[in-house]
């Protein structure tokens, strides 16, 4: 499940497709938004390009990549208008946040998004990449959110959200889809979004300082329940309820280079289905608001009703600049798969490690990493591998970099 704005989880679609499933691997995931500008409007300049792709080498699964372009404006046109936009070559998801609507402490934000590829779903059961079954998705939607800061006088901020919204959605055969296989009908979905949120983190990958504990309620309902599939033999539920918990520490000791994250992340369900469960697997860090990462998994490859996933990572400097850094990471998880999903272990945890440059300014960032999934299942039995890639680009820093040299220039 990628929770952002209340829109339903993007899948990757695997490059043997046809050929225009080269361009949907170039999805956009949602607030990629991984930000406190989901949660609050975000008072900060950003200026991105993001990249991850996630490679499984043992199994076939679907592939994971995200890139797109990240802007956060906030003075858009006026001193009180924010714009934060994300922009994928299939994909857009922008907001306007209106500040002081009502009072200095309370902001409304208006949201639209859509795009080709958004909505493509890839199932997976028991290890298995079941590409008959998958399909593409399309569609686009709005949202209307109200953010209330309720401890102005304080350092660290408390954020009310309030957000509601809809989205449109169609389907549409992969080119691998049975000819069999039902797809879902069109369906139009609404949702009503309510969180606590104190603090956050930045969209940023593996950010030096922040911390959050938030906590969550979301409504779902799709107006009727539909059947598809072989003969009809699965069902979008009419309704749906998700509920969550999050608590996350990122700190750096920048005098040695050492840097620490955690992440903890509780949630439930009420009439989950394929479309709303939560999928926990993969490795990319800014693939949803609340990443749900499981090392040498394929991306989302568990579907549960509920769960208690809890993820650390520690890297250490290999340079007195702190340029290049080994990142070591583990994540574990244990759930109650959706019914059709279940395995015979409900925990599922796995180990990673990467290398990571950073470049002086920090304009540039590129990591390579590995992971190793102790129960993934493959061909029967348990353990898998996967490689995978993140770059991060600061346009911002790159402007700061860019002025620090001309302040140092001598004068002719």
């Amino acid at each position: 499940m990628r929770i952002l704005a209340g829109v339903p989880s993007v899948k990757p679609v695997h490059s043997s497709a046809c050929p225009i499933a080269i361009w949907s691997l170039f999805f956009l995931v949602g607030a990629v938004l991984a930000t406190p500008a989901a949660a609050q409007v975000d008072p900060i300049i950003r200026n991105q390009i993001q990249l991850g792709y996630d490679q499984p080498i043992t199994g076939k699964g679907p592939q994971a990549l995200y890139l797109y372009y990240y802007r956060n404006d906030p003075e858009f046109l006026r001193t009180n208008l924010t714009l934060r936009l994300a922009v994928a070559p299939a994909y857009m998801d922008s907001e306007i946040g209106i500040k002081d609507i009502l009072s200095s402490t309370t902001a409304l934000g208006v949201g639209i998004s859509g795009g080709t590829f958004g909505d493509n779903h890839y199932e997976v059961r028991q290890g298995h990449y079941l590409r008959g079954e998958s399909f593409y998705g399309h569609g686009g939607g709005g949202s209307l959110s109200l953010y209330q800061r309720l401890n102005p006088r304080e350092l660290v901020p408390v954020h009310l959200v309030l957000r509601g919204g809809f989205r449109y959605t169609t389907y549409d055969n992969n080119g691998n889809t049975e000819d069999d296989f039902e797809l879902p009908a069109e369906r139009m979905n609404y949702y009503l979004r309510t969180g606590l949120r104190v603090a956050g983190r930045e969209p940023t990958l593996y950010p030096d300082l922040a911390m959050e504990l938030s906590l969550w309620f979301e409504r779902q309902w799709r107006m009727e329940s539909t059947e598809f599939g072989f003969n009809n033999d699965r069902q979008v539920n009419a309704a749906g309820n998700l509920y969550w918990v999050y608590s996350g520490f990122h700190y750096a000791w920048t005098n040695v280079g050492h840097k620490l994250d955690i992440d903890i992340t509780a949630g439930g369900s009420d009439d989950a289905d394929r479309f709303n469960a939560w999928r926990l697997g993969g490795v990319l860090p800014l693939v949803a608001e609340f990443p749900l990462v499981l090392p040498g998994y394929y991306y989302q490859e568990i579907s549960a009703d509920s769960f208690v996933h809890v993820y650390g990572g520690y890297s250490i400097s290999l340079d007195d600049q702190n340029r290049w850094r080994i990142r070591i990471e583990g994540a574990g998880a244990r759930v109650r798969y959706l019914p059709g999903f279940e395995q015979n272990d409900p925990w599922n945890t796995g180990v990673g490690t990467g290398l990571l440059y950073t470049s002086r300014n920090k304009v540039l960032t590129v990591g390579v990493r590995y992971g190793y999934g102790f129960e993934a299942l493959r061909h029967g039995e348990k353990g898998a591998h996967s490689v995978g890639v993140l770059l991060q680009y600061d346009f911002e820093a790159m402007k700061l970099k860019r002025a620090k040299q001309r302040n140092e220039r001598p004068p002719l």
